[in-house]
């Protein structure tokens, strides 16, 4: 065998894949994350988090301006999708170190059956998302591939900048911190039963 012909071999990529969803929130499938949004995304499982610091601030952050859906758009600390078969927190956890560079704790589950359903530049957002809100330990460093710029606000002044519609942020965001309790921080975890039934088969390890 050559040299050639030893490095002549097409590397292949494994997809990231989504859960695909039916109205109730069962499993119907998987998709490649790459093609999966689009003018008629279907219904998929995805989740939030927003992360505290111990004087109650929110971290906020800006989209990276070239990704394909709500570039440049600020919005909660942390956005994903949890892979097949993965749990939710876990996934939660992973997404924040490879996004923000940080680890979370007290990681609890708050809005466990958010769903929404958003538009811009004719690509969709169509997700059933459940919401958490954990702190941040450690310095957050952002990857600039996914977060243009990131900041730390009072929640309580952010909160209601966002509620009053004087605060732009992404269709989610308004619609999840409508919904969070005034101090989410101090919040009981929600129940995982409320979790869309695909969630609930991850979310529970043996």
């Amino acid at each position: 065998m050559t040299p050639t012909d030893a490095t002549s071999t097409t590397d292949t990529v494994t997809p990231e894949l989504v859960v695909l969803l039916d109205d109730d929130g069962h499993a119907v499938g998987t998709a490649d994350k790459a093609g999966v949004h689009h003018a008629d995304t279907p219904l998929h499982l995805a989740f939030s988090c927003y992360l505290f610091d111990d004087a109650g601030n929110v971290l906020v952050t800006q989209r990276a301006l070239h990704k394909r859906t709500f570039p440049g758009v600020w919005t909660n600390s942390c956005c994903g999708h949890p892979a097949p078969g993965e749990p939710l927190d876990d996934a939660v956890r992973r997404r924040v170190e490879q996004e923000l560079g940080t680890t979370v704790t007290d990681l609890r589950l708050v809005l466990p059956r958010f769903r929404y359903r958003a538009e811009q530049g004719g690509v969709v957002e169509n997700e059933m998302c459940p919401v958490f809100v954990g702190s941040a330990s450690g310095t957050v460093s952002p990857d600039p591939d996914e977060v243009a710029d990131a900041r730390w606000e009072p929640w309580a002044a952010f909160r209601a900048a966002v509620v009053d519609g004087s605060r732009t942020v992404s269709v989610w965001c308004r619609e999840q911190v409508a919904q969070l309790p005034a101090d989410p921080v101090s919040a009981a975890a929600a129940d995982v039963d409320d979790l869309p039934p695909a969630a609930q088969v991850v979310h529970r390890r043996p």
